[in-house]
Formats: structure tokens, sequence, C-alpha cells
């Protein structure tokens, strides 16, 4: 039977191996998929200012800017999972969005 000494040694090393902190990587799906969440609501945002009719030539272009920016965002955190065939929609519709703003830009300047 282990004396006393030697189970507190053992309950100590248990404590400190249990204690010790772990590595997580942060950029699980779960996050990603928040964050794709987001940046679809932004996305879905900047088209109902967009197709507001009193927006200025310079607004347009903003938000053209703004949605393809964020369109691009939204792709990247799609390649990040390219085991998923539920994303790459979202990806071309944002991308889809960005060429229609830019048209609107290009229409109202020129």
């Amino acid at each position: 039977m282990p004396t006393f000494p030697a189970l507190l040694r053992m309950l100590v090393a248990c404590a400190v191996l249990a204690g010790c902190a772990k590595s997580v990587d942060t950029r699980v799906a779960g996050s990603d998929d928040a964050a794709m969440d987001a940046l679809s609501t932004r996305l879905e945002e900047l088209r109902v200012r967009d197709t507001g009719a009193d927006a200025s030539c310079a607004d347009r272009c903003t938000l053209a800017t703004r949605t393809c920016e964020l369109a691009e965002e939204l792709c990247a955190l799609v390649d990040r999972h390219a085991d998923r065939a539920d994303l790459p929609p979202r990806c071309t519709q944002g991308r889809e969005q960005c060429s229609s703003a830019r048209d609107g830009c290009a229409r109202c300047a020129g």
C-alpha cells in the first residue's frame, strides 16, 4: 500500500495534469458558421439599402464596394470548408450580389 506522501504526490501530479491549459483551435466550424451568417445578414442589409430609390450615385458605389468586400470575406470562409456542399451557393450568391451592385454603380455613374 502506498504511503501517505506517495499518495499526496500522485494527487498533486493528477491535479497539475488535469489543470494544464489545453490548446484549442478557435477556428471551429461553429464560429465560421456564425461568421457566415453574420456576413449574409450584412449582405442582405446592403441589398435592401441599394434598392432604395433615394440612394445617390456615390451611395450606390460605396454600397457596391462594401458588398464586394463582404462577399469576398464570405467566400474566404466558404473556402475553408471545401468539404461542405451546402456552402458554395452562399459564396455564389454573394458574388452575384457584388456584380449586381457594381452594375448599379456603373449605370448610375455612367
